[in-house]
């Protein structure tokens, strides 16, 4: 529960605190009649925010922030409504959900999509290559092979029945696998001679000896020869995708691995005005001899303004579990394939990763490093414990993405090094059942984001989306830390449940932590940027199960309305 303490109001003065004579500054906008939950230090509440030039001016009561409104002042009355710091999309792949809807082929189950068996992939894709140019690329998003009716990947036969005549490409909902018809390997040369790569698998039909078409975290062999989106295209998803986020109530997005083009095309849409939302994007580094551009650049995390910045270096340590291939200790509860002790693996060995995480560390980059299964965070933490011991750095603040079957030892390892993890809790939802039945068993699944055991620790975490693995959606995040149901409506590990405001600060003031923003997001406070979400309830007070249909009122950013729902 918000802790309710006395009203508290700033009021900024133009004459010294020892002048007889105060002058107030007024503000362009006042929010009034309001339930204002600050989530500041206090966890306290307020009637009423004054705004001017886009950061907080004072919070308080309707009367004192009254006060503070000429005849020059907006005064928006909330009648009631419950006003939140603006949330942020913690790790995600901002702008994909608008590259995905505008140009590809959606080919998500349910409850995301429509796509329930193979061969409604097969009529989706070719009804869109019974349109496209002849020779063009046909690229589908977010296929899941364990909820389509053949539990199965499609392959490059199933996918040659779209379209012989165009090169196809469909990606795994994970994003760490996806399947190519016969002529996308041609054009990529991949044969049952291409040698396997290093850091993942092509797989090949047992009988035959060819390659069948799925990749495992190895894409690029195929993707790389997709001709890129043209700007114009590039700009229209950045802004779909932004008119989304807002609608959700986002004010920041967090984009997990950003390239030097994607970079561009943000600055673009900034000076363009078609930017809504504030953007930290990460730097993505492979190898420990090829600079990432962050570093090609000379740039270190932090460089940008209030809208547009540098976070961290992001490496990818590992792949999915419902992929099978994210490193565990122990093997997968069904083995995928003919071994019984199969776990999935690394994308690099620990000396590797040791040498890019203490390489970063001693250059003084923020680090995060995706680790899904418990063999991989063991890697991870062994390479952040010895940056840490070769170049000491108070507040590191080191991050573990996704961090899904972390155990209690390594969250006590967590909390010794600072270690910041960001929790994909809608696993619960989306795959949790799967996760209990065929990933990992009833014993790790009901641990998948263990965010009580965090928290019992003190360790400061974030929640996401991984947009568009699943919809950006920090409210329904919310939900499933609080009620960890999954689509079956069964609870999946009770224990792990947190508290709705606990699970509200993981989406904005402990994300403002996490980013090195907490002086200027994350809390309504006197000072910080006028990032709110207006709700039409109060998501502390409405039934737990109900949080996740609380419907978003207005999106505020810098004091500016960019999205007010009809």
């Amino acid at each position: 529960m918000v802790r309710t303490g006395p009203v508290f109001a700033v009021l900024f003065l133009l004459a010294s605190a020892s002048a007889p004579a105060q002058i107030l500054v007024y503000a362009d906008t006042v929010y009034l009649h309001g339930a204002v939950i600050t989530l500041d230090a206090g966890a306290r509440t307020a009637q009423a925010v004054a705004v001017r030039d886009g950061k907080i001016l004072a919070v308080g009561t309707d009367a004192e922030i009254q006060r503070l409104a000429s005849s020059q002042t907006t005064v928006v009355n909330l009648r009631g409504k419950t006003m939140l710091p603006g949330f942020y999309a913690a790790h995600d792949h901002f702008p994909g959900a608008g590259m995905n809807a505008l140009f590809y082929v959606d080919l998500n189950s349910p409850p995301i999509g429509k796509m329930q068996s193979i061969a409604d992939i097969v009529a989706a894709l070719k009804e869109r290559a019974r349109t496209a140019p002849p020779g063009a690329w046909i690229v589908g998003r977010g296929y899941d092979d364990t909820l389509l009716r053949e539990k199965r990947h499609p392959n490059r036969y199933d996918l040659d029945q779209a379209s012989s005549d165009h090169p196809i490409w469909i990606s795994h909902i994970s994003g760490h696998l996806g399947a190519a018809n016969s002529k996308a390997l041609e054009i990529a040369g991949i044969t049952r001679d291409t040698p396997q790569p290093k850091n993942g698998r092509i797989r090949h039909d047992p009988k035959t000896g060819e390659p069948n078409g799925v990749f495992e975290e190895t894409m690029g062999m195929v993707t790389r020869h997709i001709p890129p989106l043209s700007e114009e295209q590039r700009q229209q998803g950045i802004q779909w995708a932004g008119r989304q986020y807002v609608s959700r109530g986002v004010t920041t997005t967090v984009i997990a691995s950003g390239s030097a083009q994607s970079l561009r095309d943000l600055q673009l849409a900034r000076r363009a005005g078609s930017l809504p939302l504030r953007v930290i994007t990460m730097s993505l580094k492979g190898s420990p001899t090829v600079k990432c551009n962050a570093e090609a650049g000379g740039i270190l995390s932090g460089f940008g303004d209030e809208w547009l910045r540098l976070g961290a270096v992001k490496i990818i340590g590992d792949g999915s579990i419902q992929g099978f291939t994210g490193y565990l200790t122990q093997p997968y509860y069904r083995e995928p394939g003919d071994d019984p002790a199969y776990r999935g693996y690394p994308a690099h060995t620990r000396e590797d990763l040791t040498e890019m995480v203490v390489d970063l560390n001693r250059q003084g980059y923020q680090i995060a490093i995706h680790g899904n299964g418990d063999a991989e965070i063991d890697d991870i933490l062994y390479a952040y414990r010895q940056a840490l011991e070769r170049n000491p750095r108070p507040d590191a603040r080191l991050r573990i993405e996704h961090c899904q079957t972390v155990r209690e030892d390594q969250l006590d390892e967590i909390k010794r090094l600072g270690v910041t993890p960001s929790f994909f809790v809608g696993h619960v939802y989306y795959w949790g059942d799967r996760h209990r039945d065929i990933f990992l068993g009833p014993e790790r699944a009901a641990r998948i984001s263990p965010l009580a055991s965090a928290l019992q620790r003190g360790i400061r975490f974030t929640l996401h989306d991984d947009t568009p693995v699943t919809p950006v959606n920090p409210l329904m995040l919310v939900w499933d830390a609080v009620n960890r149901l999954t689509r079956d409506g069964k609870v999946l590990g009770p224990e792990q449940r947190i508290s709705p405001i606990q699970a509200l600060c993981a989406v904005t003031s402990d994300a403002a932590w996490q980013n090195f923003e907490e002086k200027t997001k994350g809390s309504i406070e006197p000072g910080k940027l006028a990032d709110f979400v207006v709700l039409d309830e109060n998501p502390l007070t409405v039934p737990p199960v109900h949080i996740k249909d609380v419907r978003i009122s207005m999106t505020i950013v810098g004091g500016k309305p960019v999205y007010e729902a009809r």
